[in-house]
């Protein structure tokens, strides 16, 4: 089976300009992204997917494999499948974003075990268990609740679900923002139309959901962090990566 990794990485960002390529203790953010795809043992290869040059440049620099694409792609998972058009060698595409620095391989190997296990579904996601004391009510921590499948049901940023009794344990689990996908499948994803949920909720994922596709939810106990904002950009100074 042939894995790829794409990952798309633009240089615009409103709330934390030049991402990408801001020092995290010491390394650029997409560096740190490249290299801990790179050490995943199932992955058969990565490629950078970027409309800047300098990007490029720093990624072609370490050894790294990248594919200049169109700056008017309005999408990640838009930019991967551009990228994956041109390699139908590829039976999963892993969609990792560039502000994921602290990434751990076994994550990544994790997110595709379905398709490793000689299962396909459509595409899958990671999720570790949700904080319902800190992070039930916050709408920055995506909840996803499941079938008994673990196929995702629903994706919100509200507190879901609603907890008519005393009791707390249900399928409901933090949504980390990766994906994979079987290669036919992203094809077909990239094409559809946008959704009204998605649109609402700001939650691209919704999109299969809505036209009747299926999310395999895959679960994990490690964390990392996402660089959205300046304050996450000053905790991945302090954050510890143990592998």
């Amino acid at each position: 089976m042939r894995i790829l990794c794409v990952i798309p990485s633009r240089i615009g960002s409103t709330r934390v300009p030049r991402k990408p390529m801001l020092p995290i203790q010491g390394k650029p953010m997409i560096q740190w992204v490249y290299e801990n795809a790179s050490r995943c043992k199932v992955i058969s290869d990565v490629i950078v997917a970027t409309d800047s040059d300098e990007i490029a440049s720093l990624i072609q620099g370490i050894g790294g494999k990248v594919m200049m694409t169109d700056p008017a792609i309005p999408t990640g998972s838009d930019r991967v499948a551009a990228v994956a058009l041109h390699h139908p060698e590829a039976d999963v595409v892993i969609n990792l974003q560039g502000d994921e620095p602290f990434i751990k391989p076994r994550m990544l190997e994790q997110l595709v075990s379905p398709y490793l296990q000689g299962e396909s579904p459509d595409m899958t996601t990671l999720a570790h268990p949700l904080d319902i004391q800190t992070n039930y009510m916050l709408p920055g921590a995506v909840k996803v609740i499941t079938d008994i499948h673990r196929n995702a049901l629903y994706f919100s940023r509200s507190p879901i679900p609603y907890f008519r009794t005393e009791e707390r344990h249900a399928p409901v689990y933090h949504h980390i923002g990766l994906y994979a996908f079987r290669r036919d499948f992203l094809m077909t994803y990239q094409s559809l139309e946008q959704t009204p949920l998605e649109k609402i909720e700001a939650l691209e994922q919704l999109r299969a959901l809505e036209h009747g596709y299926k999310i395999r939810v895959c679960l994990t106990e490690d964390t990392t962090l996402e660089i959205n904002t300046p304050e996450e950009y000053e905790q991945a100074q302090q954050f510890t990566y143990i592998d």
